[in-house]
């Protein structure tokens, strides 16, 4: 017999921990080779760990709701096969260190008031500079994490603590008393009462983190939205002409995102400031095109995976992307190295049945389009004869861009060159 060490993986550059969020194995029960032992959770996406051996699980050695360091044993799996070694944390996890990683994040110190050595992992150090917590006060607050150190549940137990204090005339460089811990299942709530027939519905953790996310963008960027109506007939007699051929040839759908998509890289490559943020009074232009793409889950939250690298891609390359990414997103499949590092986001409206939207810019980028319904229209077409009403397939783009570097002539034309890059689609194009 040997003993397995189950290891919490590394699911993407920026992540350092992750927090369990169920056993689906219980001591004592058998595990197939690559069967799901655990679903995780981080601030990106929740996903299962598989098992790399067949074996009985012998130990958990962590909770439900325990927040556990990447590379770091979460089980103990007691295998038939001779020879197993637990496994030992791969080399770029050994040697993470979290200066290089505060780096990769661009995430801020507190105010370093104090000589430390305590260690804090960049999620920790997010919060604490978004909350206004300087280094001092964060050495004080006690961690439950190994040696002590500070988790993601351990100061968001101390930030909702803090947020209630009776006595906000503390000093924010001194504790009185550590606060009792509260689960992060369970915040505290200031009682409320409502009136009338309700019905009180708490968020779940997905919401509750866009919900974190969609505020913090409205106060971080200068939001503005500009319209666009283009006419779209011939690039959807082409979709209609071609979609049963795609089908046949590559066994897959063929929507209108991919085409969206071609046509904002190819935009985006006229105007490469768009795919940019910001940093201070620094505008960093992104080299590499990767686009977001929104996507519906069956709870009703959204999740936007990327594309990376989409300009290099043709239309068939972005069209199978899209249903991947797509499908595994309904399927809870994501990794999550699979919804970081998008540089332009592309939210399709227009499947709701929505004509128009005024997204809300997915940080750090600093514009998001959205893409409305298309609809049959009767339009004023110009012809060398004169001018002539025909129906027409027409749609509505919205670009919501950051005033802060973006002003409107450059926002508005923009989203004017995807728009025209649509109204241009060669009918007689070859799949």
């Amino acid at each position: 017999m040997a003993q397995y060490e189950l290891i919490m993986p590394k699911m993407g550059e920026s992540i350092t921990e992750a927090t369990i969020l169920k056993w689906i194995k219980k001591e004592g029960d058998p595990i197939l080779l690559d069967e799901a032992v655990l679903e995780i959770a981080t601030d990106k996406v929740d996903s299962e760990v598989p098992s790399p051996v067949a074996g009985v699980l012998q130990k958990m050695l962590f909770k439900e709701g325990d927040v556990v360091a990447v590379g770091k044993a979460v089980a103990l799996i007691e295998t038939d096969a001779a020879g197993v070694k637990p496994t030992q944390p791969s080399a770029d996890v050994k040697k993470m260190d979290v200066k290089p990683a505060v780096k990769e994040m661009a995430v801020s110190q507190p105010k370093a008031d104090i000589a430390t050595d305590r260690f804090y992992s960049p999620l920790v150090l997010n919060i604490a500079r978004q909350e206004g917590i300087s280094m001092s006060e964060l050495e004080q607050i006690p961690g439950t994490g190994g040696g002590g150190r500070l988790s993601k549940k351990d100061i968001l137990s101390y930030v909702q603590n803090r947020g209630v204090s009776s006595t906000p005339q503390v000093s924010v460089t001194s504790v009185a008393a550590p606060q009792p811990k509260q689960e992060e299942s369970s915040p505290v709530i200031q009682a409320k009462s409502y009136s009338g027939n309700v019905e009180i519905v708490e968020m779940d953790r997905m919401r509750r983190l866009i919900a974190d996310n969609m505020v913090k963008s409205k106060a971080t960027s200068a939001h503005v939205t500009s319209f666009v109506e283009a006419d779209v007939t011939n690039l959807v007699l082409w979709r209609n002409k071609m979609k049963k051929k795609f089908q046949d040839q590559y066994g897959e759908n063929l929507t209108f995102t991919p085409i969206f998509i071609e046509a904002v890289c190819r935009a985006l490559r006229d105007f490469p400031i768009i795919n940019s943020s910001v940093d201070g009074t620094n505008i960093v232009i992104k080299k590499d095109i990767n686009i977001g793409m929104a996507a519906a889950l069956p709870s009703g939250n959204l999740i936007v995976p990327v594309i990376k690298n989409a300009d290099m891609l043709n239309l068939v390359g972005i069209a199978k992307k899209v249903n991947d990414l797509a499908t595994r997103a309904r399927q809870g499949k994501l990794k999550a190295d699979e919804i970081e590092g998008g540089t332009y986001t592309v939210s399709n409206v227009g499947t709701f049945g929505n004509v128009m939207g005024t997204p809300v810019i997915l940080q750090p980028q600093v514009a998001i389009l959205a893409t409305g319904t298309i609809k049959k229209k009767p339009v004023v077409i110009k012809t060398e004869a004169g001018d002539t009403i025909g129906i027409r397939h027409m749609m509505f783009l919205s670009h919501s861009y950051d005033h802060r570097i973006i002003d409107g002539s450059l926002g508005g034309s923009f989203v004017r060159k995807v728009a025209d890059y649509l109204e241009g689609f060669d009918i007689n194009r070859e799949l």
